[in-house]
């Protein structure tokens, strides 16, 4: 989900609202981070150092997602426009090693790895709004890139290698835009992760108000006379 794009997660989601030390500051980070739901927390929090593996493994994926996508970009724009057809060839049989071995891995180690550093912090993967719209982001620029980009790029290929300079069809045009349209999507991805908007979702709200009585009945039991 890079951080850069897919979903990206931190130790913990910070308090803002209030200093730390008053009361008003403790409440305030008691709703912002909620627990895991009961029963779950301890099959679903990382410990400290998985994390930080995971956290290295997605931020290197999704960075490297970036410049792929940059990379992918500048050859659809040199085959699209370049009068040279050595030039054009060279563009769209780069754009197709590149699509056939490291498209794949990448976007899905971003995914997977984003979606495990969710699931295993307190930011969850639908608690925060950010966290789910970067999902749901990388989902489909993830599907889209494997399933319909790579379609293209190979059809481009394909005709260069047959020699038909430039491509017929749609493909030059579409892998201009295609990895326009996916740039995007990861800068704001990388947005997202930097301002962390919106709040938290009905979903985080209701966990987090069960957390909480959660904790005051624990409490409440373990006070003296009970």
């Amino acid at each position: 989900m890079p951080t850069p794009p897919g979903p990206p997660a931190a130790d913990t989601p910070e308090a803002t609202t209030a200093p730390a030390g008053t009361p008003a500051g403790r409440a305030d980070r008691a709703a912002d981070r909620p627990e895991p739901p009961a029963g779950l927390a301890g099959r679903l929090r990382l410990p400290k150092h998985a994390r930080r593996v995971w956290l290295t493994v997605h931020v290197a994926c999704s960075v490297g997602w970036l410049g792929l996508t940059a990379g992918v970009l500048a050859l659809g724009i040199a085959g699209r426009f370049s009068d040279n057809p050595d030039t054009v060839r060279a563009a769209y049989l780069a754009q197709e090693i590149f699509a056939d071995w490291l498209l794949i891995p990448i976007s899905l180690l971003s995914l997977l790895s984003g979606v495990l550093l969710s699931l295993g912090t307190t930011w969850g993967l639908l608690r925060y709004r950010w966290v789910a719209t970067k999902f749901w982001l990388t989902l489909a620029a993830t599907l889209a890139s494997i399933f319909a980009l790579r379609a293209f790029i190979h059809d481009a290929a394909g005709q260069v290698a047959a020699g038909t300079v430039p491509p017929d069809g749609r493909s030059p045009h579409v892998l201009v835009i295609a990895p326009s349209v996916a740039l995007t999507i990861y800068l704001t991805a990388t947005v997202l992760s930097v301002v962390k908007p919106w709040g938290m979702t009905k979903r985080g709200k209701r966990l987090a108000a069960e957390a909480r009585a959660a904790r005051i009945d624990r409490a409440a039991g373990a006070a003296p006379g009970r």
